[in-house]
């Protein structure tokens, strides 16, 4: 998928339609973004249309569904999934300690979402009430948590024993305050990850104020940056699942198909895989906008079929796009193509271990230029990076962009997702993600072979 620091907010498009669109959406549907929707992707059964993407529709509504006989015929493929252990995530810990050591940062504070997930394997819901987690530089670990909702932590939290808890009339900071005197942080640096949200980090400060608050993204991105054997395997296996779905929903096509049954389809083949997840999908000349068109559309002969989503095997993302047309293609189609496939290759290429990021985007983009395209993100042409980190979440740290020069490493893994743009006629997006070796790149899924051969 395309952009994942120039986040898309499907909840603006909602906010403007909501009379209109109230009906369609689903009883447990909450407004999202591009980034959440693939990192929520285990929630999503099935699919309905809502301004080009793909959502959930209940799982016992899918059930009753007729699914194509490409679809149904789908086995389950987790059965050999092996979870991140225990020991791998307190390791994890440990690293995280002593890159605060490093960047003398005394302690994180975490809210419920990947980054805590990544650290201690807890999985909670974030409301108006702070649960949280603080990993210190030195010291044990310690959580804060509604009272009463102790018990059921203590079931969940299989990192760490402190837990200090908080009545309804109590002050959470306070706790968190308490947590910070108890590690000896009368003064020090806090470093707040990045998704906490402002009333929490306000609190905290103001609970705290001796303390200075920095971000926490160099032990995050630190930490999750750099994918271990096990997170590479579970992510293999994601895009493995993805592909199988993606070429059985491309078999049940059918002309005059809107595209919220092609949606649906896609969803149903990922729950039959066992990795529930879902898509967004374009037809003719609005697959074009790179994140869709809110604009109802029907599969009709000669169409250009952009197809862009993904799925999660125990939180790990996968993130392909597939673009091929529904008929023959024309000549133009066919050019622009295999266009958008040597940009790809050459990003490809350029991911070379020690060479900065920006040099992907630059040698994926130039070919795209030559063409006579652009320049730079106008266009026609290439109008955003060329990929984006991929983990937990379906964009994470670091991206292949202009100006980036952290230089690539092993361990990390990215999208390769040149795209070309073309208003009013079509856009071309081909992505497949990759991982970094010591030896240098190598994809996850096999890339398009041509136009007529989309899934390799």
């Amino acid at each position: 998928m395309a952009a994942l620091v120039a986040q898309t907010s499907v909840c603006e498009t909602l906010i403007q339609q909501k009379h209109r669109l109230k009906s369609l959406l689903p009883k447990n549907f909450m407004c999202t973004d591009r980034r959440d929707f693939l990192r929520r992707s285990t929630a999503l059964a099935g699919a309905s249309l809502l301004s080009g993407f793909a959502f959930a529709e209940p799982a016992e509504a899918l059930q009753q569904r007729e699914a194509p006989e490409a679809i149904r015929k789908l086995k389950k493929m987790t059965g050999d999934v092996v979870p991140i252990s225990l020991d791998e995530r307190k390791a994890r810990v440990e690293k995280a300690r002593r890159l605060m050591r490093e960047k003398r940062i005394d302690a994180i504070y975490l809210e419920p979402g990947s980054s805590m997930f990544y650290f201690t394997g807890m999985q909670w819901g974030t409301s108006e009430r702070m649960f949280a987690l603080v990993i210190p530089a030195r010291g044990d670990i310690a959580w804060v948590c509604p009272k009463f909702e102790e018990e059921r932590a203590r079931e969940l939290i299989k990192i760490g024993t402190d837990i200090r808890t908080w009545e309804e009339d109590e002050s959470p900071y306070q706790r968190v305050a308490e947590i910070f005197r108890d590690r000896g942080l009368g003064v020090g640096r806090v470093g707040m990850e990045e998704r906490v949200r402002f009333f929490l980090f306000d609190g905290i400060r103001k609970a705290a104020p001796a303390l200075q608050y920095v971000s926490a993204t160099p032990i995050t991105a630190g930490c999750r940056m750099y994918k271990s054997p096990a997170e590479i395997a579970l992510l293999q296996k994601s895009n493995d699942i993805l592909l199988v779905a993606y070429k059985a929903t491309h078999d049940s096509m059918r002309g005059g198909m809107p595209q919220d049954e092609f949606a649906r389809n896609c969803a149903a083949a990922l729950q039959a895989l066992g990795a529930p997840g879902g898509i967004f999908v374009s037809f003719g000349k609005y697959t074009a906008f790179p994140h869709g068109s809110i604009t109802p559309q029907k599969l009709k002969e000669g169409d250009v079929v952009l197809m862009d989503g993904g799925c999660s095997v125990d939180g790990y993302q996968s993130d392909i796009t597939r673009t091929f047309v529904f008929g023959k293609p024309t000549n133009r189609q066919r050019e622009i193509w295999n266009l958008e496939r040597r940009s790809q290759d050459a990003g490809f290429a350029a991911a070379k271990v020690g060479a900065p990021c920006e040099a992907v985007d630059a040698a994926a983009r130039k070919v795209i230029t030559d063409a006579g395209f652009g320049p730079d993100y106008k266009v026609p042409g290439l109008p955003h990076r060329t990929g984006h980190g991929i983990g937990l979440d379906g964009h994470e740290w670091t991206n292949f962009v202009r100006g980036n020069k952290t230089p690539i490493q092993p361990g990390m893994c990215f999208s390769d997702e040149p795209t070309i743009v073309i208003y009013g006629e079509f856009g071309i997006r081909l992505e497949d993600c990759l991982y970094i070796t010591e030896n240098g790149a190598k994809f996850f899924t096999p890339q398009s072979k041509s136009i007529d051969e989309p899934f390799g």
